[in-house]
């Protein structure tokens, strides 16, 4: 058996309205960073949240050779984080605070830690986004994009086997954007975990990714990597733009959009 995060004929309906219409994905392996693309209304959230348990589905999610549909979501919360687009409003906790209420409800490796343990945990998240400047501050006073940084500190200090990220740089700048993708993939390499991120920003998901997923209309369209995946037809058919794909002078592939049809 394949070794990794696999998603077998997945279907998500919203009451009569099916998004997701039975798809899988090729088995995503250890140590990989995955982007979902695709425009608006493809499914690529509703399916992340699937796979995190959030969403009722019909089909299968395996991690090596455990059947997650099969478990509870507590019992998936164990081996798969989800960070969504945005923290829940009016939360009256620090910074440092919240990451440490994500230790208390999600343990690293299931145990429970020392109050020490969890600071110490809490704040090395923290130092590795670079927002130790924010541990004191409240999060109803932070901007969106500082909630978002802070959602994924919460994410990596429980050491989850799967990451599952909607849409981590949509409210940050051009720094962040940068500061965020770098973590995620070094800490997939370094702990040889499994990364299934959500992007807009095709550039970044070619830049950072291993492979991509391409999905239109609640269904894969395309999957690889990305100088396999990403050509002029996809941007035509996808998203209905006309595009080029090249290589800069430092060789990453560069998107180039020339128009909507």
């Amino acid at each position: 058996m394949s070794e990794g995060l696999s998603v077998h004929n997945a279907n998500v309906s919203y009451g009569r309205r099916q998004i997701v219409h039975d798809l899988s994905l090729p088995t995503l392996p250890h140590g990989s960073l995955t982007a979902l693309i695709g425009p608006n209304g493809a499914g690529k959230s509703t399916l992340l949240r699937a796979v995190a348990g959030l969403e009722k589905m019909h089909g299968v999610v395996r991690l090596d050779d455990l059947d997650l549909s099969a478990m509870s979501v507590a019992e998936r919360a164990r081996r798969v984080t989800y960070m969504p687009q945005n923290l829940p409003p009016g939360l009256s906790l620090s910074v440092m605070e919240s990451v440490i209420a994500a230790l208390r409800v999600t343990p690293v490796d299931g145990l429970p830690l020392s109050n020490d343990a969890c600071l110490r945990e809490a704040f090395e998240a923290l130092q590795r986004i670079g927002i130790t400047h924010l541990a004191d501050q409240w999060l109803n006073t932070l901007s969106g994009g500082q909630r978002q940084l802070v959602s994924l500190a919460q994410l990596i200090a429980r050491r989850p086997q799967v990451m599952l990220l909607d849409e981590p740089t949509s409210a940050l700048d051009l720094n962040y954007q940068l500061k965020v993708m770098e973590c995620v993939r070094g800490l997939v390499r370094e702990h040889n975990l499994i990364a299934v991120v959500v992007l807009h920003d095709i550039n970044l998901a070619a830049r950072f990714a291993d492979h991509i997923a391409v999905l239109r209309q609640g269904r894969l369209y395309a999957s690889g990597a990305a100088n396999e995946v990403l050509n002029p037809l996809l941007f035509a058919e996808v998203y209905r733009v006309r595009a080029r794909i090249e290589r800069c002078s430092e060789q990453s592939l560069q998107v180039l959009v020339d128009g909507a049809f």
